[in-house]
């Protein structure tokens, strides 16, 4: 069975459902004011690793991935920065809803191509402010918040708990270190907004009771989680960041809603750097997958760099990593388009293979053990004593969870086109003789039919071009 490092318990424990063969897992997604950076879709892709592993044990996993399309609480007094959808927009002559519209796609887009399978369901935002309102009235009515000219603010100290996923206490939260940071309508410096009013230059905006405005941050992850998955969730993953403020504020609204606990556990993870530091577009050390592409790198080799290293540790990306991972993965699919064209073994023993597959699985399930898991491929990899079959099918059993379109080359693979056989043949005499320009004259015509040859230690492998 799976295990992971639950940030709430500070352990590595079994991801045990309530519901028998049935996992509810809900992963914090993009704000789409902007592209993902692969930072971002390194975190997303450990909601992937995690739902992989358990629909390979037979579970049914109901994820479901949030699109916040509404922007965060910024640039009014007493908030920080500027609002990212606004500020997105006008810099683009765009509309907000043109704006989330055009990120959101592009994000399915990116996490299409890094094999992230698709979440059951996308909610955005902006269609439950609705209910965004009745949470904040609810916990209006159980003393949990309160009104002050329009704001609505969660009173921390309502609830005992709070603290205990990052584990702040109250006394060790300390007030903005920017006087214009403080905002005097609250009765603890800590107390996080649900509502917002809404300033005379507000384009987005809703009415509710307290007056037209928009919704804190930290409210809408509670509205859709409960919304979609109920208030039993089995697993909650995001990235080391949101673990607080933003889950922190998530457990206190949802539980005291609700009055127990929602979410058994919660899965984080690490930073991605680069050049020692957090990706971050205004540290201007941002890439996107368009960034990869326009150096001529596939986003898969992405995915195998980030799987070098476990998820809940820091990460450095360079291109020079990215390059040697490409390298490793092509070298991986042509090796399964060799293993596919050997024949099974037909003496009907038990595959070599076994324990390589038992391995691989412990270290999966040894709280995604990647690294570990890397090794064990490449060593049956280069185990000559197991059947090419066998091993191809090993594999191909590791990329459920890897997600790396190993057999990729093995199924674009068919028929030689007429002809090709025979210059094949060819071109290995010529190689046999040191005739060396021969041996490139025939590389050549059988590239102009769709043939690409590769020449390795054991002797030359072909693949179709796709």
């Amino acid at each position: 069975m799976l295990q992971v490092t639950n940030t709430l318990a500070r352990t590595k424990e079994p991801l045990r459902p309530a519901t028998p063969g049935l996992v509810r897992m809900y992963t914090c997604g993009p704000t789409v004011y902007r592209y993902a950076h692969i930072g971002n879709l390194r975190t997303f892709m450990l909601a992937d690793l995690v739902r992989r592993t358990l629909e390979a044990d037979g579970f049914e996993v109901r994820q479901v991935q949030n699109i916040t399309d509404v922007g965060h609480l910024t640039n009014e007094r007493f908030d920080r920065g500027e609002d990212r959808m606004l500020v997105s927009a006008r810099l683009e002559s765009k509309t907000p809803a043109e704006i989330a519209e055009h990120y959101t796609q592009a994000y399915l887009e990116d996490a299409a191509a890094l094999n992230l399978e698709p979440a059951h369901s996308y909610p955005r935002a902006s269609a439950y402010v609705p209910e965004m309102i009745d949470l904040a009235q609810r916990l209006v009515a159980k003393g949990h918040a309160y009104e002050v000219d329009g704001n609505v603010y969660y009173a921390v100290g309502s609830f005992p708990a709070y603290g205990r996923l990052s584990r702040n206490s109250l006394d060790q939260l300390r007030a903005g270190h920017r006087q214009e940071e403080l905002d005097p309508r609250k009765r603890h410096h800590a107390d996080f907004t649900l509502w917002k009013a809404a300033g005379p230059d507000r384009l987005v905006k809703w009415d509710s009771p307290w007056g037209e405005g928009f919704p804190g941050w930290h409210i809408e992850c509670s509205a859709m989680s409960l919304g979609e998955l109920g208030d039993r969730i089995d697993v909650h993953t995001g990235g080391v960041d949101n673990v607080f403020p933003h889950h922190e504020d998530e457990i206190a609204q949802s539980e005291a809603v609700v009055g127990h606990q929602v979410v058994t556990t919660w899965v984080h993870g690490e930073h991605l750097l680069t050049e020692g530091r957090r990706m971050a577009k205004s540290a201007g050390n941002f890439y996107d997958l368009r960034s990869l592409r326009e150096r001529g790198h596939e986003p898969l080799a992405a995915r195998y760099l980030f799987l070098q290293a476990r998820y809940r540790s820091q990460f450095n990306f360079t291109w020079e990593a990215l390059a040697g991972a490409e390298r490793a993965l092509r070298r991986l699919r042509a090796r399964m388009a060799e293993w596919s064209r050997e024949p099974a073994p037909g003496d009907g023993s038990a595959s070599g293979a076994k324990a390589y597959e038992e391995r691989f699985r412990a270290a999966i399930d040894d709280d995604l053990d990647t690294p570990r898991a890397l090794a064990i491929l490449g060593e049956l990899e280069g185990d000559g004593s197991v059947a090419p079959a066998q091993r191809f099918r090993a594999v191909a059993g590791f990329d459920r969870i890897l997600g790396l379109d190993l057999a990729a080359e093995a199924e674009a693979e068919g028929e030689l086109p007429a002809g090709a056989g025979e210059l094949i043949s060819r071109r290995e005499r010529a190689r046999a003789d040191s005739d060396w320009a021969a041996a490139d004259r025939l590389r050549d015509e059988l590239a102009r039919i769709g043939v690409e040859v590769v020449d390795t230690r054991s002797g030359t492998q072909w693949r179709l071009r796709r």
